[in-house]
């Protein structure tokens, strides 16, 4: 008979993994150049300043959301790194002392005083497995797996691409109005709603009909705008 112990249940993966980052980049891109699109359809009939109201969305978004992303995790990996190379010199200058504040992270957590003390003095032995446990504890990292900024601001932008093109497609393949267009990005809309349900514990067609009135109440607003602009001929 094994003595490790059977294990029962599975969890879903919390944290979303690539699911959650890629579905609401998509869904993002999808919500605001719809509703791009819906506006600038609502203010003229002209199929062509409507398309390349909708490219011009897109890249200007895909390239937003990949810059600001690629700024945002390059400035997190940075303080991570920073605060990594301080508990790395106090690793090596008090070992003594940051022994007894491991142990002290571990009797937090309510493991007894002695068998926390001896935990620690082991996890010690060892200067990069000890790194390692600080920086999860006191910092929520781990030094050698820190975020990519170039992987997240390529993921952004394919992501962000991939929702935009879909409400402009109609119009780049001969629509000449909203509704191919706007019924297009609805069917997508409860789609990509209904895979953010598979990272939360509501049902498919709650999400998928919580993204769709979301989305659509953000293209009737941009479109009545408009609309209003286009009548006042300006």
């Amino acid at each position: 008979m094994s003595g490790r112990a059977e294990i029962h249940h599975q969890h879903r993966d919390v944290t979303g993994g690539w699911l959650r980052p890629s579905v609401f980049g998509a869904m993002d891109g999808l919500v605001s150049n719809f509703a791009l699109i819906a506006g600038v359809a609502g203010g003229t009939a002209n199929t062509k300043v409507i398309a390349l109201g909708g490219v011009a969305g897109l890249a200007a978004g895909a390239l937003s959301m990949a810059g600001g992303e690629y700024v945002s995790v390059a400035s997190q990996r940075e303080l991570a790194q920073a605060e990594i190379a301080v508990e790395r010199r106090e690793l090596a200058r008090n070992p003594d002392d940051e022994q007894a504040e491991l142990a002290e992270t571990f009797v937090d957590k309510g493991v007894e005083p002695g068998l926390a003390a001896e935990v620690s003095r082991q996890i010690s032995r060892n200067p990069d497995r000890a790194l390692e446990v600080h920086a999860q504890n006191e910092l929520g990292v781990v030094p050698g797996d820190l975020p990519s900024p170039a992987l997240a601001a390529v993921s952004s932008f394919l992501s962000f691409s991939v929702g935009a093109v879909l409400p402009l497609l109609p119009y780049l393949f001969g629509a000449r109005d909203l509704v191919l267009s706007a019924a297009v990005s609805c069917v997508a809309l409860f789609a990509a709603g209904a895979l953010v349900s598979a990272v939360t514990a509501r049902s498919w067609w709650f999400s998928g009909l919580r993204q769709l009135v979301v989305g659509a109440i953000a293209a009737a607003v941009t479109f009545g705008l408009g609309s209003l602009i286009g009548a006042a001929g300006l």
